[in-house]
């Protein structure tokens, strides 16, 4: 893609022609996504929430990451979370920013339109909630985008915390 824009979901890596090489593994995740997610934890209540997602190709070796949710239908925001997924040999390391005051450094593997990361650091600010382990995956399925988040805080051991399956916007 040139000039820095943003590719459609729908794109192919191939329709990308300025991608570097080491990005082409993760060109799967390109775009923005939305749709309808649901969440749990065993210290709230089930819930579900509208969500988009983007993936975009700044022009450097990197995707910025930005993801913003909803209350449903059309309600105030509730969670917003931004970063960077850095490629690596075989894998990829994921950096994110919470405005709740969690940070996380996460890596893992890529392998065919699937990322799995684990975070290796999260850290948090003396008034956030304590967030001790996080596990992310991402996963094409056809023309959706599919993810988990499990999350071990405020003491509860590591366990499912949200899902969706998206869509291209």
């Amino acid at each position: 893609m040139r000039g820095g824009g943003r590719p459609s979901a729908r794109l192919d890596p191939v329709e990308v022609p300025d991608l570097p090489a080491e990005l082409v593994p993760l060109a799967f995740l390109l775009g923005t996504w939305t749709g309808t997610g649901r969440g749990a934890y065993p210290t709230v209540d089930d819930f579900t929430y509208d969500e988009e997602l983007t993936f975009a190709w700044p022009g450097k070796p990197v995707l910025r990451y930005a993801q913003r949710t909803h209350v449903p239908p059309g309600g105030a925001p509730s969670h917003a979370e931004v970063g960077y997924l850095r490629p690596t040999p075989g894998g990829a390391e994921l950096v994110v920013a919470h405005p709740s005051g969690v940070a996380e450094v996460s890596d893992g593997p890529v392998t065919a339109g699937r990322v799995e990361l684990a975070s290796r650091t999260v850290v948090t600010t003396p008034t956030a909630k304590a967030v001790s382990e996080v596990r992310r995956v991402y996963e094409r399925r056809g023309d959706r985008l599919w993810y988990r988040v499990d999350m071990a805080a405020v003491g509860q051991p590591l366990g499912f915390h949200l899902e969706a399956e998206l869509r291209p916007a």
